[in-house]
């Protein structure tokens, strides 16, 4: 019995180990074939993450936004420091009623805040309550109820910002305070006068402002008998151009 056992594991030892047995040779062609296609995919890997001429290209994003951006205009405001233009409104007189005024402007903008301007106005008196009460008396003549203001001040801009017209328009904006003095000639004399006023700005086009103000004329007088500080308002609107 032993010596069969030998014999059986000696027969399948040396099956084994013939080189041209057809099952071992298949076997053995199989993997080196699968080694080799191992081979060749670690290198292709390789190849496709190595850098190329000294950058790495980095794999496409997966999601690509297309945002539609808003150009923004900036107003381009003159950069002249010079504007003229001109101002209606209505002058209360003190005693003499309210009437319509007018006159000019002329500014100088020492800096983007402060500015310089010079201001003439004019507006015409009407009759006194005296004079109405009084029949026929003429406290002043036709010429004499001229009321002629001229001043020079010192103006400052504050609190820019934007002014809105839909959701598509916008004006620059700001508001500004202005106190001059200078002179008013009226019922034939001529007294000093300070001026005190402000108001709110827009510009609609980068040469053009449109302003809405309120000034104060003060000044002595005792045309009716006591002297007294008569203060005279205006409420303006007035449009002006850079050059």
């Amino acid at each position: 019995m032993e010596t069969r056992v030998r014999r059986v594991l000696l027969t399948a030892a040396a099956l084994l180990a013939l080189p041209g047995c057809a099952t071992v040779q298949r076997w053995r062609t199989h993997r080196a074939e699968v080694r080799e296609a191992r081979a060749e995919a670690r290198a292709e890997a390789a190849q496709a993450q190595s850098p190329q001429n000294g950058t790495s290209e980095m794999p496409p994003p997966v999601i690509r936004p297309e945002v539609a951006r808003r150009r923004a205009k900036a107003p381009r405001i003159k950069s002249s420091n010079f504007e003229i233009g001109a101002h209606f409104g209505v002058l209360s007189i003190e005693d003499f009623g309210s009437h319509p005024a007018y006159g000019v402007d002329l500014a100088y903008h020492i800096t983007e805040d402060f500015f310089l301007r010079a201001e003439l106005g004019r507006a015409t008196g009407g009759r006194t309550s005296f004079e109405t009460l009084g029949g026929n008396i003429q406290l002043l003549t036709e010429g004499e109820r001229k009321f002629t203001y001229y001043d020079l001040g010192l103006g400052y801009n504050f609190l820019p910002g934007e002014a809105f017209i839909g959701s598509r328009h916008a004006m620059t904006s700001s508001f500004y305070v202005v106190a001059g003095v200078g002179g008013t000639q009226f019922a034939g004399d001529k007294k000093f006068t300070v001026t005190l006023g402000g108001g709110y700005q827009v510009l609609p086009l980068d040469w053009l402002a449109v302003r809405l103000g309120v000034e104060d004329h003060l000044f002595q007088t005792d045309l009716l008998g006591a002297g007294k500080l008569t203060n005279n308002l205006e409420a303006i609107l007035g449009t002006t151009v850079f050059f």
